[in-house]
């Protein structure tokens, strides 16, 4: 019972840190570190833990599918250059500078734990960085730049994770045996990735109930996963490949009727899988910081978290700004004109959203406390140290500054999402107006007067609303709200009953979205 009574009570925390950080206009998983920071000192707190090999797929898979599932092929294929950068240079550098400086400060550390350390923090969390974007309108490109960096980056820093600990576990390895499983694992993975989209998508089409379908939803992401790493691929790049064929050749065919709540659900377990996440963590810091001191050697522990923190932090700056500076030297030598020019600016806000989350955590986590020879994993306290001081350390410094940042360097976004919105909704209202053209009813006729005041408002030069807001959406919204209420009333007063009341409440609800209530303030 008393586990459960934690469990209400830490979702219950997790919701409310959430509501602050919506609040303040700072992304939620700062919050949440802090909350799970905090948690580590509460004597009274529950003792729980987690099987290592069971972190990565339980926390990374559900919010891989989801964030892979929105992304844009085409915006991929747009800055595949910068994105490049970013998942393999950047988080190549900061794997190598956080291996040298762990080696540095730990002379100890065996070569392939200090590189093992190094790919745990290298991979940033841009989630937690776009949250904040999306309120301050950053350009466009910046933000497509982030979202496919946070896709990606898991893949290839985890990869050299993944070496890392075979390495630690099964002795020295040449490149004769790296270069075969790197090859296995980046190919096979993307193949079988898109093998399993197809040979899932005709079940997961079939489904017409939104609690049947989802099961199956979670079934096929833990189990694409857990097949991928059960014959030695990679589990990110194959779920990433099968959500992103599953996106592309789906969509149309799935009713909003289990759109909506099958969306509201997958955000739903994100968060909780966030908030679960940094409070398993905090769980473990305190038995490793009462072992540090056991040994006395909390502060060198100390010192050695905060300095990899400043090292992941300034090499994500050395890479980023560098790659900057030679864009905009490589744009003035094409001259004036050719393309858009990269802004100093622009890098200075790419470099500052390094913020790390879940998967740093699960990294770290995942991490066997043991090895095949039934000795303790070298420095496993310290990793996990170090992992949640960069991600406490980036979620606070860098979270809570990205907004003033970004306005103090001045970005600015010229609406391409908003033209495109403008145009694709012209295309397909006339579509609508002309599969009912040779209809003559009366209610079709109305249903035309509707939608060609839609569309002349979507091709009028001038724009008074803003372009997700469906025209006339604040009018219908008021007068829903009023019939919501004498819907209420009638229930109240016993002139309906509450089976009519769902019913009609339930079509409410419908019209209150299609009007745009679906939007967040």
């Amino acid at each position: 019972m008393a586990t459960f009574e934690w469990i209400i009570v830490l979702l219950l925390g997790a919701a409310l840190l959430a509501a602050l950080a919506r609040r303040l206009g700072a992304p939620y998983p700062t919050f949440l570190a802090l909350g799970g920071a905090l948690l580590a000192f509460v004597p009274a707190s529950p003792n729980w833990t987690l099987d290592p090999q069971l972190a990565l797929t339980l926390f990374v898979a559900p919010v891989l599918l989801d964030a892979a599932y929105d992304t844009s092929l085409r915006d991929l294929r747009a800055n595949w250059r910068p994105i490049a950068g970013l998942v393999v240079a950047a988080v190549g550098t900061t794997v190598l500078a956080v291996a040298l400086v762990a080696r540095w400060l730990v002379p100890e550390m065996p070569w392939p734990v200090a590189i093992a350390l190094g790919a745990i923090v290298a991979p940033p969390d841009a989630a937690a960085a776009t949250a904040v974007m999306r309120q301050v309108k950053l350009p466009h490109k910046l933000l497509k730049i982030l979202e496919g960096e946070s896709l990606l980056n898991d893949a290839s820093a985890l990869l050299v994770y993944r070496l890392a600990i075979m390495t630690v576990i099964a002795g020295q390895l040449g490149v004769s045996s790296y270069a075969p499983v790197f090859l296995l694992t980046l190919f096979g993975s993307l193949a079988a990735g898109v093998a399993c989209a197809y040979a899932l998508q005709p079940l997961l089409r079939g489904l017409r109930d939104v609690p049947t379908s989802l099961i199956v939803q979670f079934s096929c992401t833990f189990g694409v996963w857990i097949a991928a790493e059960a014959i030695g691929l990679s589990g990110i790049l194959t779920l990433v490949a099968f959500a992103m064929t599953m996106a592309r050749r789906g969509g149309p065919q799935l009713p909003a009727r289990m759109r909506i709540p099958i969306l509201a659900v997958w955000e739903t377990v994100v968060f909780v899988l966030n908030a679960f996440a940094f409070v398993l963590i905090g769980m473990q810091l305190r038995p490793i910081w009462a072992r540090l001191d056991v040994h006395g050697a909390r502060g060198d522990a100390v010192v050695t978290a905060t300095v990899v923190l400043g090292v992941t932090i300034a090499a994500r700056f050395a890479w980023v700004m560098s790659y900057n500076a030679l864009r905009r030297w490589r744009h003035d030598r094409a001259g004036a004109g050719v393309g858009s020019r990269p802004t100093v600016g622009g890098g200075i806000v790419v470099s500052w959203a390094g913020m790390r989350g879940i998967v740093t955590l699960a990294a770290a986590f995942a991490i066997p406390e043991t090895l095949p020879n039934g000795s303790p994993f070298p420095y496993r306290d310290l990793i996990l140290l170090c992992a949640f001081a960069v991600v406490l350390g980036t979620l606070v410094l860098q979270g809570l500054t990205m907004k003033p940042l970004i306005r103090r360097m001045r970005l600015t976004d010229d609406d391409p999402v908003g033209r495109e919105i403008r145009l694709g909704r012209t295309h397909a209202y006339r579509a609508l107006l002309h599969a009912i053209k040779d209809n003559e009813t009366l209610a079709a006729k109305l249903l035309r007067k509707e939608y060609d005041a839609v569309v002349e408002l979507n091709t009028s030069e001038e724009q008074d609303t803003p372009v997700d807001e469906v025209p006339g959406g604040p009018l219908r919204r008021g007068a829903i709200a009023v019939a919501r209420q004498r819907a209420f009333e009638l229930r109240r007063d016993d002139v309906i009953g509450d089976d009519a009341y769902r019913v009609l409440v339930q079509e409410l609800d419908w019209a209150e979205l299609s009007a745009g209530g679906g939007r967040q303030d």
